[in-house]
């Protein structure tokens, strides 16, 4: 029961991502739990009335709560909590069918799907490092197990670590980012610790040595690739695997070998097998990272998509091409970056929150307490960056990504009507005005009310620019602005 309250309480930040490690929960409780089948079953229904509780209250509250009185709920085409829990933060990040998605797909943004995604270039160095060793050892659990009795320990830890979240990331079609796979490290961690003591505990058994010789040996030279991927200390593309297979060659001779020399090949062996990601995670903590998408390692491993966040300005945008523009089905750039340098001010994108300068902040700033919101941006990020500089409120349009039909264009000009904003800042980023990101044909981008707001504002006020960011005066007819 507290498992499952923990993971409805998880559902409330991750939504349906939590629910991905209630199958091996479930399944490890049925098999091994030390009690009676129908106890089995009972406690299991326990546990899930206490998730449904726990994750359900809340969303329980907002599908009941009158539209009118509460904020839009961001993420969703209908302003429906359920739709936003199924749709946009469930199935559709496994089907690819998220309405108001943020772009990619399958072979585009999000990268090809398949068995060696989490291998590949854009997640490999993200959290695979012991991937092929934890398979290996997950195999090595089940076969020493395999005569356990039901309630045994060891093969009930190795099947409640199979890595659900795994397979799931690996050929999820729709939004996922290579930091998604943060979330791997527990179970990566738990069967490669698992293994290795079971098998350091029987390495009188040549079998169990060989076993773990290879498993540091294929862990040493997998970083060796990773590491090769990028040109950050090229030395220890080779260092790595040398001290790796000279580690695990001598493991399988352990048994001949000096006891005061047995403690400088387990030195080796951590060395040869953990060295990689060690460097790795010592590079990424001392590289300024920026931007909404972090990924590891120095600061020239950009990889792909989402590879952004090193330092200043250099976040490309989850899911852009190199010219930050798709061809074809999606119109306009993609948007990324977030540094902005103070410079110009100007767009941050989607993924990225604009710096205004000076002299835009402190045209946004104007008589800004006299208003209910002192500009109107498309997308929270952009909206963000404005507000942070002026300390004043400032609307996103569109929502998060600039795909929520919120605030209608028939609501956006009453509010105009009322003088209740002041700034339009145009050129704001997002998917809907400005960028534009509704995919042709299956139209999965979502509403393009902020295009048709970006629109009317363009078509009836007058520009002005300051520092290259072009804003409109809402508060003034187009006749009385003057550039």
């Amino acid at each position: 029961m507290l498992a499952g309250a923990l993971v409805g309480t998880g559902f409330l930040a991750k939504m349906l991502q939590t629910f991905l490690v209630v199958p091996a929960f479930a399944g490890v409780w049925l098999l091994a739990a030390p009690v009676s089948l129908g106890r089995r079953i009972r406690d299991l229904v326990l546990a899930g009335a206490a998730l449904a509780v726990t994750a359900g209250w809340w969303v329980l509250v907002v599908a009941l709560w009158p539209a009118a009185d509460r904020p839009y709920i961001g993420g969703s085409q209908t302003d429906s909590v359920l739709e936003l829990t199924l749709g946009y933060n469930g199935f559709g990040r496994l089907t690819g069918d998220e309405t108001g998605s943020v772009g990619g797909g399958p072979g585009d943004g999000w990268g090809e799907t398949g068995i060696g995604r989490l291998l590949g270039s854009e997640m490999g160095a993200e959290a695979s490092w012991l991937i092929p060793a934890a398979l290996l050892l997950l195999v090595v659990l089940l076969r020493l197990s395999r005569r356990e009795p039901r309630t045994g320990p060891l093969r009930a830890a190795a099947l409640l670590w199979l890595v659900v979240t795994g397979a799931v990331f690996s050929f999820a079609a729709g939004i996922i980012h290579p930091y998604y796979t943060v979330a791997l490290a527990p179970a990566i961690g738990a069967l490669v610790g698992i293994g290795a003591v079971e098998l350091w505990r029987r390495r009188s058994d040549v079998r169990a040595r060989a076993t773990l010789a290879a498993a540091l040996a294929v862990t040493a030279c997998w970083a060796g690739i990773l590491l090769g991927r990028t040109d950050w200390q090229p030395w220890l593309t080779w260092a790595f695997p040398i001290v790796g297979v000279l580690a695990a060659v001598a493991l399988l001779g352990l048994h001949r070998l000096p006891r005061l020399v047995v403690p400088a090949v387990v030195v080796a062996a951590l060395l040869g097998g953990v060295g990689g990601p060690v460097a790795y995670s010592l590079a990424t903590a001392t590289t300024p990272h920026t931007g909404a998408i972090p990924s590891s390692g120095p600061e020239n491993a950009g990889r792909g998509f989402g590879g952004g966040g090193r330092g200043p300005g250099q976040s490309t945008g989850q899911g852009a091409p190199p010219n930050g523009t798709f061809d074809g089905t999606r119109r306009g750039s993609f948007g990324g970056g977030g540094g902005g340098g103070g410079r110009g001010g100007g767009a941050g994108g989607l993924l990225g929150a604009p710096t205004p300068s000076a002299s835009l902040t402190a045209l946004l700033s104007r008589d800004g307490s006299s208003y209910t919101w002192a500009a109107a941006a498309v997308g929270s990020n952009n909206a963000a960056g404005y507000q942070l500089a002026t300390q004043l409120p400032v609307m996103a349009v569109g929502g998060f990504n600039g795909t929520d039909p919120a605030p209608t264009l028939e609501q956006f000009k009453d509010l105009v009507a009322q003088k209740q904003i002041h700034w339009f800042v145009s050129g704001s980023g997002g998917f809907g005005g400005g960028l534009g990101g509704r995919t042709t044909g299956t139209d999965t981008g979502g509403s393009d009310v902020s295009e048709r707001i970006t629109a009317w504002v363009e078509a009836t006020f007058t520009p002005t620019t300051v520092d290259g960011t072009t804003v409109y005066d809402l508060t003034a007819s187009a006749s009385a602005v003057t550039s």
